[in-house]
């Protein structure tokens, strides 16, 4: 694993517009970096991102098994009490998962270990699935890249195939997010087009705009009754909403689904390390104010709330500085304290390794690099390539 520096393509802002994407910039600051790549071995991706990512996928599947059977986990998780049915009998169902992204701290030298899950509302996906292989694309016909430089990204194809298995062909899906979230609509615009390919018909609907209605069913703004949702809007935040209530009677079908709440949720990761202690991929993880948590404060460690966003509220001791994330107000429903593992690191730049699961398979990585060693809304989006 090493970063690599290359030069921009020349018109790749035009490609970019060309292409719908409208966010390589986030307030004025590069968000889309291309001057360089991060380069992995063939076996480096095979043995330490996707195996991992296939059996980490696996344990977090059988966590919220436990879950759905143990109020005790239920409430440790800070699932609301009136959730706890809905989500598992969502579990029971067999309601099926589109997509999440593990983090990895991962550096070349020994495993990856697990930073946490974006398990419901992950974005990058446009980046990842399509700007960086059109990227890869043009480097190699620029002869920049040799014809066998590689990357591990069928992102875009599994989408496509997921959404068939999971939604009858010729049905209609609605799709919501934060309407005038310039990345979040650009987003959610993506997986209609995934969706399309996959031969559904799509229809957007601000998240703020969908009612419900005499039956208790959603609707849209039109009063189509929403029968299949994809929601750019995370769960912990639905659940917490007066249409909360409405969520257990309607016949919709949610992607993700109800009991991916307890993927989207830190407080997985004591609870994967109390049941697979030890693990190579695992960092040490406790909830906050218990024996190990307080062992680990005296080390470098993590403190992360059960809930945030882009390392929002997360504080990081090295073992020499202090680095702090956004204040944003997370944390009410709890934190945890996680051992620290090194993230790759060129220079300034600390990269972040994202593994795609779609459905239950890996089906892509993607790289974000930050000045800090937390992962912040600043950071950048870098390719990656597969050399040796």
């Amino acid at each position: 694993m090493l970063r690599k520096t290359l030069p921009e393509r020349p018109n790749w802002q035009e490609v970019a517009r060309e292409n719908g994407f409208v966010f390589h910039h986030v307030d004025g600051d590069l968000y889309w970096d291309e001057r360089a790549c991060w380069q992995f071995t063939l076996r480096e991706v095979e043995d330490e991102i996707e195996d991992p990512t296939t059996e980490l996928y696996a344990m977090c599947l059988a966590l919220v098994d436990d879950a759905c059977a143990d109020q005790q986990l239920m409430e440790r998780l800070a699932i609301p009490r009136d959730m706890w049915d809905p989500i598992a009998n969502s579990w029971k169902r067999g309601d099926a998962s589109l997509y999440g992204r593990f983090d990895f701290a991962y550096t070349g030298n020994g495993p990856a270990k697990l930073l946490e899950f974006n398990a419901d509302t992950p974005t990058s996906v446009y980046e990842t699935a399509f700007f960086q292989w059109k990227w890869l694309e043009d480097m190699i016909a620029a002869g920049e890249l040799p014809d066998s430089t590689d990357q591990f990204n069928r992102l875009h194809e599994a989408l496509v195939e997921r959404f068939a298995q999971i939604l009858t062909p010729g049905s209609l899906c609605h799709f919501s997010g934060v309407e005038d979230h310039i990345e979040d609509r650009a987003t959610v615009a993506y997986f209609e087009d995934l969706a399309g390919q996959a031969g559904l018909e799509t229809r957007f609907v601000d998240i703020a705009r969908i009612g419900i209605d005499s039956e208790g069913e959603f609707v849209d703004p039109e009063g189509y009754r929403i029968g299949a949702l994809f929601k750019l809007y995370p769960w912990e935040d639905m659940m917490l909403e007066e249409s909360a209530a409405q969520i257990a009677g309607a016949s919709c079908n949610f992607i993700e689904p109800m009991w991916k709440a307890i993927l989207s949720n830190k407080a997985i990761l004591p609870l994967l390390w109390e049941k697979h202690q030890g693990h190579r991929n695992l960092v040490p993880a406790f909830f906050a104010g218990s024996d190990g948590a307080r062992a680990l404060e005296g080390q470098p460690h993590v403190t992360k709330p059960f809930f945030s966003r882009e390392g929002a509220d997360i504080a990081l001791f090295d073992g020499k500085m202090r680095h702090d994330g956004p204040q944003e107000g997370y944390g009410a429903e709890g934190h945890i304290v996680q051992g620290y593992a090194p993230i790759a690191r060129s220079g300034d730049n600390h990269a972040v390794v994202g593994s795609w699961v779609v459905g239950d398979d890996p089906a892509g990585m993607s790289i974000r690099e930050d000045a800090s060693p937390i992962t912040r809304d600043l950071a950048r989006f870098l390719p990656h390539i597969i050399m040796g």
